[in-house]
């Protein structure tokens, strides 16, 4: 899907009413429906009870009416807050507020920083806070009580850190987070949730304040989709379910193994036998067929034994228990990936010198889509342009910030402040794609286009990760060929954070361990294929 910027979504709205007869009192009423519905179901009746909703006097302000009059009629008793006097609303808004008003909901004005002082003490007691002050179109700074409101806000969550009980709920947008990527200019409240209605915006998947969303849920109010898709100009997607809908995810009766390709992985050493162990077992969880890991001789026997399914090739090891250059002497070079359909690099190979020559060599002189990844992309820090210097048409490469950094020769500071423009550059310099992993993984496109993923959670800030979905994306690449090399990779990424969410339902974040993200994933995989069926 695409995202949208404010002005597009404006444009969104006011054709859904005007083609599809949806009047924008209706738009405005499915919108709070859905955080109605979304709030009884993440919270719970009890936590939800006497929730405090803050409201302004724009559109968003008119969704929070909407949400505090379902919460009022359902006997959950909302603390209404509004930031400006009930005779300066207009529209929309202003006829929900007297449907709000009729439901017996207790309302209080917030006139200025002595009201607020009042109110504050009494908004920090709710255990779920309804943030619709500020809505998409924010221009400028937020200042005055508002900004003072939002401080306040996020000293009583800690930054929706705290381990005490509030959490902070936005309506479509958190308040002071612009819209269309540009940098904020003053406060923003970090939210623990933000359900944002109709599409993505831009500024709440790429922008440097993007994660003050907090998870991020897009809810559908009544626009087409072929209307998002129209009015959308952007470059950027949000991936989501429908992305993938044109994959052949169902196989065919009369498959067999070699129907879904062979995997080759280059990867292990000494001490890092572990990271070729979950890079094969995602490889086989995601669909490949046959699955080969080359890894240093000294590690094989470990490796060998870590997932049964898994073959494995012998590679001469240098002292240090790394691949050895002299593995690209002779016919062997040549004959280890003969009758193979991918090959991922990376994973625990270590920085030896020689083994950084073995992976340069392999990327440029094999003719098989290549996935590169850790150590793999270590091998071309500060001759990254090299990456563009090679046989196959097809690489895909996953850094993290630090490995994005040392190939391009900045710091990682950089690639932070602009992860979008960043990502999207190596990609049409180095002609791959490019997954620049992270909160909201980017995967930015040759053609100048990007996919931002929001599945996953910090729970997967946890050494071997990384290895799993690169175990993942060789075997979705390898399963769906070439043909669908752009969604494959794309799918994977979508599913890898997806899994980890999953694991991670009944167990504490931080608990989450890579090889239970593999373990998920079949689970994962089969709810997703059910979603898409349901929706068909």
């Amino acid at each position: 899907m695409k995202a949208l910027t404010a002005a597009e979504m404006r444009e969104v709205d006011r054709l859904t009413t005007e083609r599809c007869g949806i009047p924008s009192l209706q738009l405005m009423e499915n919108a709070g429906t859905n955080v109605f519905d979304f709030l009884r179901s993440a919270y719970g009746d009890v936590a939800t009870s006497h929730a405090a909703v803050l409201c302004g006097k724009g559109n968003n302000g008119g969704d929070g009416f909407v949400v505090a009059r379902f919460l009022q009629e359902t006997g959950l008793k909302p603390g209404v807050y509004l930031f400006a006097e009930a005779g300066t609303l207009r529209g929309d808004a202003a006829k929900n507020f007297l449907r709000l008003k009729d439901s017996g909901a207790a309302i209080q004005t917030i006139g200025g920083p002595a009201d607020w002082e009042t109110a504050r003490g009494q908004v920090a007691k709710s255990h779920v806070i309804v943030d619709a002050l500020l809505g998409t179109g924010l221009k400028g700074k937020v200042e005055g009580t508002l900004a003072s409101v939002i401080e306040d806000l996020n000293k009583i969550s800690r930054g929706a850190t705290s381990i005490h009980p509030q959490s902070i709920l936005a309506l479509d947008i958190p308040s002071g987070l612009p819209s269309d990527g540009e940098d904020a200019q003053g406060s923003v409240v970090r939210a623990h949730a933000t359900v944002t209605f109709t599409a993505p915006k831009i500024g709440q998947l790429v922008s440097k304040e993007a994660a003050c969303c907090g998870r991020l849920l897009v809810r559908q109010i009544g626009s087409p989709r072929e209307l998002i898709e129209g009015i959308g100009k952007g470059n950027v997607r949000w991936l989501e379910p429908e992305e993938f809908r044109d994959l052949p995810l169902v196989r065919r009766i009369d498959s067999h193994k070699g129907s879904y390709g062979h995997v080759l992985l280059v990867a292990g050493s000494m001490g890092k036998s572990g990271a070729a162990i979950l890079a094969g077992r995602g490889a086989l969880r995601a669909g490949a067929g046959l699955v080969t890991i080359a890894t240093p001789d000294s590690v094989l026997p470990i490796v060998a034994s870590g997932q049964p399914e898994i073959m494995t090739v012998p590679l001469i090891s240098t002292k240090l228990g790394t691949v050895s250059a002299s593995n690209l002497k002779g016919h062997r070079f040549r004959e280890l990936w003969k009758g193979k359909t991918l090959l991922a690099v990376g994973p625990g190979l270590g920085t030896d010198k020689e083994t950084q020559k073995y992976v340069t060599s392999v990327v440029q002189q094999s003719g098989l889509p290549v996935i590169l990844d850790a150590d793999g992309l270590n091998a071309f820090a500060g001759r990254a342009s090299h990456l563009a210097k090679r046989k196959t048409r097809y690489l895909a490469i996953t850094p993290h910030p630090g490995e994005m950094a040392r190939l391009c020769g900045i710091s990682t500071e950089k690639v932070q402040a602009d992860r979008l423009g960043v990502a999207l550059k190596a990609a049409a310099d180095w002609k791959a794609h490019v997954i620049l992993k992270g909160f909201h993984t980017i995967l930015a496109c040759p053609d100048g286009r990007a996919f931002v993923n929001t599945t996953g959670n910090p729970g997967m800030a946890k050494g071997g990760s990384g290895d799993v979905l690169t175990g993942i994306l060789a075997g979705m690449a390898s399963q769906f060929g070439v043909a669908h090399w752009e969604r494959s990779l794309a799918l994977g990424v979508y599913l890898h954070g997806r899994a980890a969410d999953e694991a991670s339902t009944e167990k504490e974040e931080a608990s989450l361990l890579a090889g239970e993200i593999a373990e998920a994933f079949p689970g994962t995989y089969r709810r997703f294929i059910k979603e898409l069926r349901q929706s068909a």
